[in-house]
């Protein structure tokens, strides 16, 4: 193979990924394409992953009510994505969209 060869698409953001030492594209893949079957459709409706950080798990939640039950199922969650997806997640923060919560004020 010589430098002007294609490169898959696939090694170049494997490439990209490793540069920025954040996880792995199959970490990344596995996570936010088996949230739904690792968290259930329930929470997986309210709750939605925005990215992985060293470990950190930021999730968005639609209202203020799922904040407060992410944190009481967060020891579960973080067992069903090692089960499911086999990502590894220390901790998991939570955020607020006020803009998809519900009761908030649709624009005009």
């Amino acid at each position: 193979m010589n430098d002007r060869d294609p490169i898959p698409l696939s090694t170049s953001l494997d490439g990209v990924v490793r540069s920025l030492r954040g996880p792995s594209r199959e970490t990344v893949g596995g996570l936010f394409g088996r949230w739904d079957e690792a968290v259930g459709a329930q929470v997986a409706e309210h709750v939605q992953p925005v990215k992985l950080d060293g470990g950190v798990l930021v999730v968005e939640v639609d209202d203020p009510a799922w904040a407060t039950q992410v944190k009481f199922l967060g020891g579960t969650i973080i067992e069903r994505l090692a089960e499911v997806a086999e990502v590894r997640v220390d901790r998991i923060e939570v955020r607020v969209d006020r803009r998809n919560a519900r009761g908030a004020r649709r624009d005009r």
